[in-house]
């Protein structure tokens, strides 16, 4: 099952924790941009070139340290075909490393589209007799807001592709109560929404204990991540928020279960735009980024003993 490969892996880096491949162009090197726009221009397909220069730099500093990596698909979306494209190459860099790759994607919609999504991101698009994987990640984001129907073409595509799926349960953002915190009969929304995640995924159990369905659950919300882990004790965790958004260490710890297993904590900017604060050029992105996932990784050991 899925979420036991990214389990084991965060097990053997001893390291619960993603990083965000979201890039602007202006977060890039200015070394990069320059020789990408040299020989492809200004443009669209040079802002492309360099996106995927840096994130396989990031990918070869990162390699052993993290288990997983998370692009997230509007900063390739913005971009054109050439960011999707470049989104692709990407995926399948990143799985050449060893790396779990969960494609941000937040999908949600009925029918015969979710099932589009769901062949597109996880399972493949058939041709004829033949089907072709696409982006083929190992574990999507998705927006379940519409109802469970909206994310049974997705189960279906986990179970029959040893895939995974993390469905936004309280988000991180600022916001997220306006909605999220609003009394439902007895519970509030937020937590009508992890019961019927728990419940989506019953029965398929894996090696660690998790369902193939996972929830986000914000790391600036730690009152509501105790609920959550208390009340979903068989759902995988991806919980967005550390670093820049405010998020701590002492804030994720409430996201793992008793084994210090069941949570990956993501963190982007930080990460990606260490080199930013080192003072130097740029040149120096890869050591800036793993310093920076080191550091990401030893915070949060102080507060999560695993095994």
């Amino acid at each position: 099952m899925s979420f036991d490969v990214l389990q084991e892996k965060i097990l053997e880096k001893h390291n619960p924790t993603v990083a965000g491949l979201d890039p602007k162009p202006e977060q890039i090197p200015a070394h990069i941009l320059e020789g990408a726009y040299k020989v492809y221009g200004t443009g669209l397909a040079g802002a492309a070139e360099a996106v995927w220069q840096f994130n396989r730099g990031l990918i070869d500093a990162l390699c052993d340290v993290v288990p997983a990596v998370k692009p997230q698909a509007a900063y390739y979306e913005r971009l054109g075909w050439r960011g999707m494209e470049v989104m692709e190459r990407t995926i399948d860099y990143a799985h050449e490393k060893g790396l779990f790759v969960i494609a941000d994607v937040k999908r949600g919609d009925i029918g015969s589209t979710a099932q589009a999504y769901a062949d597109g991101w996880l399972a493949g698009t058939k041709v004829g007799e033949e089907t072709y994987k696409v982006f083929d990640a190992d574990c999507v984001t998705l927006n379940g807001y519409m109802g469970s129907d909206t994310l049974k073409p997705f189960l279906d595509a986990c179970k029959a592709n040893d895939k995974s799926m993390f469905v936004l349960v309280k988000t991180s953002n600022p916001g997220s109560g306006e909605l999220q915190n609003v009394a439902a009969g007895e519970s509030l929304i937020y937590q009508r929404m992890g019961d019927m995640v728990e419940t989506l995924g019953k029965g398929l159990e894996g090696k660690y204990g998790y369902t193939p369905v996972g929830a986000v659950t914000g790391a600036t919300w730690p009152q509501e991540l105790k609920d959550l882990r208390a009340r979903m004790p068989h759902t995988f965790f991806l919980v967005p928020g550390y670093g820049a958004q405010g998020g701590t260490a002492e804030d994720v710890q409430y996201a793992f279960d008793k084994k210090g297993c069941g949570a990956i904590v993501n963190a982007s900017r930080s990460i990606m735009c260490a080199w930013q604060k080192t003072g130097g050029d740029g040149h120096d992105f890869r050591d800036a980024a793993r310093a920076a996932a080191e550091a990401m990784r030893d915070a949060i050991g102080a507060y999560v003993k695993m095994g």
